[in-house]
């Protein structure tokens, strides 16, 4: 198919979107042009072309006005304007024939009730029969004209979607052309630059600032609001965000600068709502330089490599160009996954795929000695809290606090150059057994941080990371896949949140500004609720609430309604790095030694026994059932 025709197509499916939202005045107006004209073509029929016009009387004129009244009347009566043209079908005949039998009895028997003898009596029998004819072949040319432009301009899945685009900038002239590849078309554009408004982008009109899209007249006709703004301010697009929900149509956006940037997607490709979007905060400032050399032409070693946060790392380890990658990982196929993603993107990456346990102290050991890493991060741990709190507890410990223990003790016993273990804002305050064990893992850092001077050891302590596997965003969308409900503990729950790359930025940058037994926490600012995210992916999905409804099911074991960043006893200083801030870590060493000591037997150990032991270490934790 040749572009004009793709242009021509388009312009018309454009233009019969732009009337439909106004389909029953204009159903009215056209219908009586038809039966005006099907009057005429009554008129010649009988009397052919000599008389057609002279023969009529004088008051003919107002016998059509009152018979274009009576068909308007009948149309109304039976709901004719009410239907759509482009699902005509044998339903929509039987009405207008109803109606065309009810307008042509009325009329006739006006006239002749009138007197009205100069009008032939064979026009108005025939004229019910050539208006009804006329009226059918209306429908059929709109609905021919309507399929034929959806072929020709269909997607790959045979549908055809219309969008209002927010933005009318170089990334959105860049989206037009190849949405109409896609089978897209684009009703309108919407920018609050004055300047742009009138203008016509690869022929697509600019029609108003960006909160005109809540006028009906704007989006009707519409499928889908695409948000095409990716070098706006976090803030500008939560506001296009929440424009665009306001509809109550489907929102899709473009990729965003970090990914176009970066090369992980292309601009007309459109991608649902993510984590990030939702975020509305400007991402951490790196330093990119002091990144690059801690980690260029270094050997380093990332534990969990094939988690949701650990994958993440290494992609952006990656990138700075380290001479070896060691990944270690205990599932098969997060390594397989996150191996094959690295070799297509990194393919002079040197990787070294491990499968192993942190649990495993003489294979971190043997690791250790055989490749020599000069930077580990240490993201393996088990973070499902109520998965965590019944029958787990001994699993959280070894995994969480005993395989802290070990990865940090290989490290230093080859005298790697830093050590950063993920921690997390559960581990303040704990009221769970996994942020006691990740609390013990921060103490169990600190302890060999005075042990082994020839290595950094610090952490780095985060809010919830949308998008992570067990996190709440990938929950939320399945419910609404399914139809909902969608499931919150409690509606007063609040949360802190970051997205993957920022919390693996900030560990990165972790390893390049942290001193020996430092924790860096970041500002994440103000907190989310949660309903107010449950309620904002059904909205930017498409359903309201009465469509896809909230459930609470109450706090869970060990679930606190807010979560912290810093304990009581912890001073911070600021980083050259905004919104950055440094926190010295405390604990007891040889309490920790006997924990570790007694997570390290063999045999079945019990939640109880692992609770009274974590007590006896984190005097702030007080476990919530």
């Amino acid at each position: 198919m040749n572009t004009p025709e793709i242009g021509f197509w388009h312009r018309v499916d454009r233009v019969l979107a732009r009337v439909r939202p106004h389909r029953e005045p204009l159903t009215m107006l056209v219908d009586a042009a038809v039966v005006a004209a099907c009057w005429n073509i009554t008129y010649l029929f009988r009397l052919g072309f000599e008389r057609w016009i002279s023969a009529r009387p004088d008051y003919d004129g107002w016998v059509l006005l009152g018979i274009v009244l009576a068909y308007a009347a009948a149309s109304r009566l039976l709901r004719v304007p009410q239907s759509m043209w482009r699902f005509s079908g044998f339903g929509e005949i039987q009405r207008l024939l109803l109606a065309c039998a009810l307008a042509g009895v009325a009329a006739a028997a006006v006239v002749m009730g009138l007197g009205l003898s100069k009008v032939p009596r064979a026009v108005l029998a025939l004229h019910p029969v050539v208006t009804l004819m006329g009226l059918a072949v209306v429908r059929i040319v709109y609905r021919m004209t309507y399929e034929h432009a959806r072929s020709r301009i269909a997607g790959r899945d045979g549908v055809v979607r219309r969008a209002i685009v927010l933005g009318a900038g170089e990334a959105a002239r860049l989206l037009l052309a190849g949405l109409q590849q896609q089978g897209w078309v684009v009703l309108g554009l919407l920018d609050d630059d004055r300047s742009k408004l009138g203008a016509r982008i690869n022929g697509v009109p600019v029609l108003g600032p960006l909160q005109a899209l809540a006028e009906k007249n704007v989006h009707a006709g519409a499928t889908h609001v695409v948000v095409a703004m990716p070098a706006a301010t976090p803030a500008q697009r939560r506001r296009a965000f929440d424009l665009a929900a306001a509809t109550g149509l489907p929102v899709l956006t473009v990729p965003s600068a970090d990914e176009l940037r970066t090369g992980k997607s292309r601009i007309e490709r459109l991608r649902d709502i993510e984590p990030v979007d939702l975020l509305g905060r400007e991402p951490v400032a790196q330093d990119e330089a002091g990144i690059a050399q801690t980690l260029q032409g270094k050997c380093v070693l990332v534990t969990g490599a094939g988690g949701s946060i650990g994958s993440e790392l290494c992609r952006q380890v990656a990138f700075f160009q380290p001479a070896k990658l060691v990944l270690y990982e205990l599932s098969e196929y997060n390594l397989y996954t996150i191996e094959q993603e690295l070799t297509e993107s990194f393919p002079a990456l040197e990787l070294v795929r491990l499968i192993g346990d942190v649990k495993d102290l003489a294979h971190l050991r043997h690791t250790c000695a055989t490749w020599q890493p000069q930077v580990v991060f240490h993201a393996a741990a088990y973070k499902h809290v109520p998965l965590m709190e019944d029958l787990n507890a001994a699993a959280a410990l070894r995994n969480n606090t005993l395989g802290t223990y070990h990865a940090a003790l290989a490290a230093a016993e080859v005298r790697a150059e830093r050590f950063v273990l993920i921690s997390t804002d559960k581990a303040v305050n704990p009221t769970n057994v996994m942020g006691a064990t990740k609390r013990a893992a921060e103490m169990v850092v600190s302890a060999l941080a005075a042990q082994h001077p020839g290595t950094r050891f610090m952490a780095v302590r985060f809010g919830n990371v949308l998008g992570s596997s067990g996190s709440v965003i990938p929950k939320f969308k399945e419910q609404i896949a399914r139809g909902g409900p969608l499931t919150v503990t409690h509606p007063d729950i609040i949360r802190y949140f970051m997205t993957i790359p920022e919390a693996a930025r900030l560990v990165l940058q972790a390893a390049a500004i942290g001193e020996s037994g430092q924790v860096l926490v970041l500002d994440m600012g103000e907190p989310v609720k949660i309903v107010d995210l449950a309620r904002d992916l059904i909205r930017l999905s498409g359903h309201t609430s009465e469509e896809i409804a909230i459930e609470f099911t109450g706090l869970r074991a060990g679930e606190k309604l807010y979560e912290e960043l810093l304990v009581g006893d912890e001073t911070t200083v600021p980083t050259r790095i905004e919104r950055l801030r440094i926190a010295r870590l405390t604990g007891q060493a040889e309490h920790v030694d006997e924990l570790l000591a007694w997570a390290s037997l063999s045999g079945r150990l019990e939640d109880s026994e692992v609770r009274a032991h974590l007590r006896e270490v984190i005097p702030e934790y007080r476990a919530r059932t």
